[in-house]
């Protein structure tokens, strides 16, 4: 059974990723459209009746197709994004709802179809007939699909979310809402949190601004409040170093929007669990109350993003739901921790593994790539590679350090370092590669071990680079 379970829960998370890997490419497109949303609108900043016709084209048109592209590049490279590009336009037109879903589904379909193409007909093209063969069957393969997408495709998803948002609207009008935070905090811990924000949430709060202005879905994942909480119960209540790990920890949370910073503090005291549902649930019945919303996906989840998507008039009460959730979850999570800190006197069995860790490295060959990898590649591993980096080129050593998503590492990579829980992922997609697990990408006393590692095997120079993927 716990077998089966696992290779669930595998499953669901690789659908989730795939999901967010759609939308968290564009979110700049997703941030400018918000932007321009709440400055134009003619309950925004700056109403502007030409400026604001901005908004139903991008919306329409732009962020589909984006994510259609990039859900075709996802499956097969350019020739995928483009005909999931051209697949996608047919399930947008005609439409009267930004068509997110349609574009989930038609542009990974679009790279499926011109990759098993591909596949076929590579061995059997003719030399020199290479270049007339892509661009006919990209075409021919392309608006195939769009004609199948507007005839059955475009129905059968304006039906699908009609009825979503029949469900969500009759959660809301029954005050229902603040439980799905049983479901959203904990998915969140389970690295499903880009998942739930940018699969599903993110498309649902942009139908809804089509029609209020603002949508509160775009709060439900993002609020830092419940994390705050329990970061905040640890700086108060906890010893040694998990206590010192905290204050660098609360301002990456806050202020940066990495959400992954609290994740190991909960799941080193699972009872915490219930301090993050109880505060993610407060928040959002103070949402509902105040009426709170965002004109777009705060993404990453700071207060900075938060207040810079508030609809005008609204800073306060998405202030007030944040502040709450915040106080919720540090009240339900002040006995866990203090309990918790009196069985791991000053933090040492919690870090003892870690340290097992770092003995295991020792008699690493020289090493010149290095990847740190995190669930999509654009938070805490790119936090993590920064601070590596730093330490490496203050001693003195060549050595390259990325950040991707985990399942994106570079084949090339000679030691990858990933958090406890996504170290299985990470090795399965680089097998080659050394991998070493980490738990706090803040204050982790491994950076320091391995550069010690890669300064005795020869590794030196002057300089180091971090390539962004």
């Amino acid at each position: 059974m716990a077998v089966t379970a696992m290779a669930t829960r595998a499953r669901i998370q690789r659908f989730g990723r795939f999901l967010s890997g759609m939308v968290m490419p564009n979110i700049g497109a997703f941030i400018a459209w918000g932007l321009i949303t709440a400055m134009f609108i003619p309950t925004g900043w700056i109403p502007s009746e030409r400026l604001s016709a901005l908004v139903g084209p991008m919306i329409t048109y732009l962020l589909p197709l984006l994510i259609g592209f990039t859900g075709g590049r996802i499956v097969w490279n350019l020739r995928g994004g483009v005909v999931g590009a051209i697949a996608t336009m047919g399930v947008i037109v005609g439409a009267e709802i930004p068509m997110f879903l349609g574009a989930m589904i038609m542009g990974p379909l679009g790279g499926v179809v011109i990759k098993k193409f591909d596949e076929w007909v590579e061995p059997r093209t003719p030399v020199g007939f290479e270049m007339l063969v892509n661009n006919f069957s990209a075409g021919i393969f392309g608006g195939a699909l769009a004609v199948v997408a507007l005839v059955t495709v475009n129905p059968a998803v304006v039906g699908i979310t009609a009825l979503l948002q029949s469900g969500v609207d009759v959660i809301v009008s029954a005050g229902l809402l603040p439980l799905a935070s049983i479901f959203i905090e904990p998915g969140k811990i389970l690295f499903l949190n880009n998942a739930i924000n940018h699969g599903i949430l993110g498309p649902l709060g942009a139908a809804q601004v089509q029609n209020l202005g603002q949508s509160v879905y775009f709060l439900l994942e993002t609020n830092p409040g419940p994390g705050l909480g329990i970061l905040l119960a640890y700086f108060v209540f906890s010893k040694g170093a998990v206590k010192d790990s905290t204050p660098g920890s609360i301002i990456i949370h806050f202020f940066g929007g990495i959400h992954e910073i609290y994740f190991p503090y909960v799941l080193m005291n699972p009872a915490l669990l219930l301090a993050v549902i109880a505060g993610g649930a407060s928040g959002v019945l103070t949402f509902v109350v105040l009426g709170a919303g965002a004109v777009a996906t705060p993404s990453p989840g700071s207060i900075i993003a938060l207040m810079a998507v508030a609809p005008r008039g609204g800073h306060l009460a998405i202030l007030a739901g944040i502040t709450i959730s915040a106080a919720v979850s540090f009240a339900v999570a002040m006995p866990f921790v203090r309990r918790f800190t009196q069985r791991q006197v000053d933090g040492a069995a919690t870090l003892s593994d870690a340290k097992d860790q770092v003995q295991a490295m020792k008699g690493m060959g020289k090493v010149t790539k290095i990847v740190f990898a995190c669930d999509a590649g654009m938070g805490s591993s790119a936090m993590g590679a920064n601070r590596l980096k730093k330490k490496l080129k203050a001693a003195g050593l060549d050595v390259a350090v990325e950040h991707a998503s985990v399942d994106e590492v570079a084949q090339d990579a000679e030691l990858v370092i990933s958090h406890a829980n996504l170290t299985d992922r990470a090795r399965a997609a680089a097998p080659n590669a050394r991998h070493f697990s980490i738990t706090n990408f803040v204050n982790a006393p491994e950076y320091d071990d391995i550069v010690k590692e890669l300064a005795g095997n020869g590794s030196n120079s002057e300089t180091s680079k971090t390539t962004g993927v």
